[in-house]
């Protein structure tokens, strides 16, 4: 009767141990997905909630790879209430300043216009030592991002920067760049820490659950924290499911064949198993980058 009851309790304790490892596998999968792009990487340094908002905080930098709560939902205010009315073919943005006290890397280019255009569509261009890697915008779904590109365009601020990690697992293919100190040869660990002097609000969020990130897709990096959103991004070579947090930027129009084939050559995976992936085995470096109207 014994040795029966042995083999039962053995029976279900295997049971349990297997369960127990399914979802462990299963909450690490999902950890790994949500960890994305930037979120471990302690970018920037949020300072204060935004500008032309004046709110009382206790400390006033916040880091990015901690929760930083929405400026709008602390005060029940809209920061972009404060400034002057938005005229016909233009919306308001809010540039909250970053700097450098939490331990990321910030490159001072002030801040892109408070009012900008919210119509017609432009062309994010990349030269890089692979070829041309060119992306459509349409300016009335995510006005303050490319306003935000525009302005980064015009100081220069990721020329002859190069692409710091590549994602390449099932469901979750892309490459990310963004960072204006990944320069010179070979990687650093620094590289993925750095951005503007400035983060902003996410915007365009996906809305198809089955497929938020399609392939020839090119979304904003950030730390999972709403308004961390700075100069890095991340181009997806293959269908890239991901949570929605990520503002949709544009789609890729020309050099996704670049995209992919240096995401089929791998990654180091310097940064597993969390956030996930590696540097890039094939360097990707941006020599200029531009921004025109389409």
């Amino acid at each position: 009767m014994s040795s029966i009851k042995d083999r039962q309790r053995a029976a279900a304790r295997a049971r349990l141990e297997k369960e127990m490892a399914e979802r462990s596998a299963a909450a690490r999968k999902r950890r790994q997905r949500q960890a994305i792009i930037g979120s471990a990487l302690a970018v920037v340094v949020i300072a204060g909630a935004a500008f032309f908002i004046v709110q009382a905080m206790k400390d006033d930098k916040t880091t990015e790879a901690a929760a930083v709560p929405d400026a709008s939902a602390s005060t029940g205010a809209d920061p972009a209430a404060s400034l002057p009315p938005a005229g016909p073919g233009t919306v308001n943005c809010v540039w909250t300043p970053a700097d450098e006290s939490g331990g990321g890397k910030v490159k001072d280019v002030g801040t892109p216009p408070f009012n900008v255009p919210n119509t017609g569509k432009s062309t994010l261009t990349f030269e890089t030592n692979l070829g041309a890697i060119s992306a459509d915008i349409d300016l009335s779904k995510a006005p303050c991002t490319g306003a935000s590109f525009k302005h980064l365009a015009e100081k220069k601020f990721l020329d002859n920067t190069k692409c710091h990690r590549l994602v390449n697992k099932d469901g979750f293919k892309v490459l990310q760049c963004g960072d204006p100190f990944a320069t010179g040869e070979g990687y650093r660990d620094t590289d993925g820490t750095g951005g503007p002097s400035y983060t902003m609000v996410e915007e365009n969020l996906p809305t198809n659950a089955e497929k938020p990130y399609p392939a020839g897709s090119i979304a904003m990096a950030n730390t999972g924290a709403a308004g961390s959103t700075g100069s890095q991004f991340f181009i997806c070579s293959e269908d890239t499911v991901l949570p929605a947090n990520y503002t949709l930027l544009g789609t890729i129009n020309k050099g996704l064949d670049i995209v992919r084939n240096v995401v089929k050559a791998g990654d180091d995976g310097a940064f597993e198993p969390s956030p996930g992936g590696g540097r890039p085995k094939t360097e990707v470096v941006i020599k200029t980058m531009t921004l025109t109207a389409a």
